[in-house]
């Protein structure tokens, strides 16, 4: 019995020990870091004095790959590795995280001990067996390289191997959700006007991957403007704004109001749009080295140059540790030297963005065109980590840069180390706007459908102000914006930075508002001096009906002196049932309802998924290009996934 007993367990090291050997041959090969392969080994030794029968035998091997990003299984990250390029970053070790593990059997990595065509078998196994990440499309599933192989912290299931997965590496900014405030202490409300989209197509890339996406991603203000609204239009360039305001029912809570604000730009005519020079800023670096990533960002500029007009031009500079300059000011007339320059970019290198960035700003001023669009359109997936790299020091280079009248557009691609926080900080610094392209569907909304509106301005530093009537508005609340918020004496400041509009863009902005004497009231009278705290203007009997008063600053390109409009709102602007709303405004909420419950705020705690989808597919529209349909999806995938 003790012979057969140690016969096993010969057996089964010669069987565990070559399929480790072949693996840290395969992790070498590019450089990763591994644990000491006796670790694996004596742990392997040390579950055979259970009796395990010789195919199932062996402590689980935990494999830990930096954060996957990607279209392929977990198992062709493991043939992946060993086809990687030598010139890619680095990866990063990784601790295992046990609550994010998919498996497949041992016999499966057994064949890898073999002959390499094991490799093949290990692989079609794992396909058939490994789950979905989370937070990653099972469409997507493209590795970087692991990281390391290093025991299981608990072992799985009898027979099984664990293949370990580092949590993603996204940075999002920390903002909570505004407060319910009260209109007897504070009657005004200011933020900057917001158009981008990043936030929405983040959302739906993990919804669509099969996990919730991290509540810090959910910007509900990017969300709402997500979507084209047929709001009303100004009439001429004049006054380049126009406001429309609904008073509603809020649907999730019946003792409170929606004010929905909804703002038109003026759409400058296709014939009438200014001459363009665009600078192409691409991150080459190895990060970007995935299909999602440089390869996507070369469709989308292909899809960008082709909607330009001939005698627009594109420069094009790269940075990977150090920046280069690819094609120097060409007009869109030789279209094909654009293209062909494109083509030719390859991914290699660290990422040293500061210095791109200045490269790419010099270039632009170099072919700068006076009363036309001069623009920087950076493709990262931000990560900055050679050079000035903090938010504040790349902050301060867009500031000093963004006085030569240059705009800047930057554009997020892939998952796994995509820094929103910095692509944000670089977006509101810089005059510019931020979006994230997960497909090249994304990639023709963006720079091709809503080309007017991502090149061509119309307004910069568009702020809004709103005060509340104290006589009739005892709380509000803003929906969103929060990393938009102003001071109240930033309003009137010319000198203070806001958002920038480009032509026919379209800003919502929704406030829930509690009318005084509602049962919803959170705060209490003030026993104290709550007299002095009402505005003069309240006061006023002229403006007893109002209910609010809301306020537009706003710069013409060029100019350095802002203008002023204002809107007053009262009953005329207020429906008596959320039906009777129009159909925009019904679709925007419960846009600004599914964003909110995404992001956990608890206002929304009690309204369902259901009831989101419900509202949403009553206003949907004629819906041409199927953006609200698509939305009505993610609803449906956020409410299976949120009852797991």
């Amino acid at each position: 019995m003790n012979k057969k007993f140690l016969a096993g367990s010969a057996l089964a090291t010669l069987l565990v020990i070559p399929a480790a050997g072949y693996l840290t041959i395969e992790l070498t090969r590019n450089g990763s870091p591994i644990v000491d392969q006796t670790e694996i080994a004596g742990d392997l030794s040390k579950s055979e004095a259970s009796k395990q029968p010789a195919a199932t035998v062996g402590q689980p091997v935990t494999i830990a790959p930096q954060a996957p990003a990607g279209n392929n299984s977990l198992a062709e990250q493991s043939v992946a590795v060993a086809q990687a390029p030598q010139d890619k970053e680095a990866p990063a070790v990784a601790k295992p995280d046990s609550s994010q593990t998919s498996e497949f059997d041992a016999n499966d990595i057994a064949a890898l001990t073999n002959k390499p065509e094991g490799a093949a078998a290990a692989l079609g196994a794992a396909k058939r067996s490994a789950p979905a990440a989370p937070g990653i499309a099972p469409q997507r599933q493209l590795a970087e390289p692991m990281a390391a192989i290093a025991p299981s912290p608990a072992p799985p299931a009898e027979g099984r191997v664990q293949i370990q997965l580092d949590p993603d590496r996204e940075r999002f900014a920390n903002a909570a959700a505004n407060p319910i405030k009260s209109v007897a202490t504070d009657p005004v409300s200011t933020f900057s006007a917001d158009v981008d989209s990043a936030s929405y197509a983040f959302v739906r890339r993990s919804l669509t991957g099969g996990a919730m996406p991290d509540p810090l991603s959910v910007r509900v203000e990017e969300m709402i403007n997500y979507f084209p609204y047929d709001w009303p239009g100004p009439d001429n360039a004049e006054q380049p704004f126009k406001a429309t305001v609904t008073v509603m029912p809020t649907p999730w809570n019946h003792d409170t109001e929606l004010m929905h604000v909804a703002i038109k730009g003026y759409d400058i005519a296709p014939a009438t749009t200014p001459h363009a020079n665009l600078v192409f800023l691409i991150d080459v670096s190895g990060s970007m080295d995935e299909p999602d990533k440089l390869p996507l960002l070369k469709s989308a500029f292909r899809l960008l140059v082709n909607r330009l007009k001939p005698d627009d031009t594109v420069s094009i500079v790269t940075y990977a540790g150090n920046a280069g300059t690819v094609l120097t000011p060409t007009r869109v007339a030789e279209k094909s030297k654009i293209l062909s320059a494109i083509d030719r970019l390859e991914a290699g290198g660290s990422t040293g963005g500061a210095e791109g960035i200045e490269a790419a700003y010099d270039l632009a001023k170099q072919g700068f065109v006076k009363d036309g669009v001069n623009r920087v359109m950076l493709a990262t997936d931000g990560d900055f980590n050679v050079g000035p790299s903090s938010d504040e020091d790349l902050k301060r280079i867009i500031e000093e840069r963004r006085k030569d009248g240059i705009f800047l557009t930057v554009l997020g691609f892939g998952r796994g180390n995509l820094n929103d926080s910095l692509m944000q900080t670089l977006a509101q610094n810089g005059n510019g706007s931020a979006a994230y392209i997960d497909t090249l569907a994304e990639a023709q909304k963006t720079l091709v459908e809503e080309a007017g509106s991502t090149l061509f301005p119309i307004a910069s530093d568009v702020k809004f102000q709103v005060e509340f009537n104290p006589e009739r508005i005892a709380e509000y609340r803003l929906i969103g914006y929060e990393t938009r918020a102003l001071n109240r004496e930033d309003f009137n400041n010319d000198r203070v930075d806001a958002g920038d509009i480009g032509s026919g863009h379209s800003v919502t902005a929704i406030y829930e508002i509690t009318p005084k004497g509602s049962p919803a009231v959170m705060n209490d009278d003030l026993r104290y001096g709550a007299a002095d705290k009402v505005p003069a203007e309240a006061a006023d009997s002229a403006h007893q009906g109002e209910l609010a008063f809301v306020k537009m600053r706003y710069k013409r390109p060029g100019e350095d002196k802002s203008a002023l409009i204002t809107t007053p709102v009262d009953d005329n602007n207020a429906v008596a049932t959320v039906d009777a709303a129009p159909q925009d405004v019904r679709f925007s909420v419960a846009v600004a309802a599914f964003g909110q419950k995404l992001s956990h705020v608890a206002a929304v705690d009690t309204y369902s998924y259901q009831a989101i989808a419900d509202l949403a597919a009553a206003s949907r529209g004629t819906d041409a290009f199927g953006y609200r349909s698509d939305f009505l999806g993610l609803v449906r995938l956020a409410d299976g996934l949120s009852q797991r």
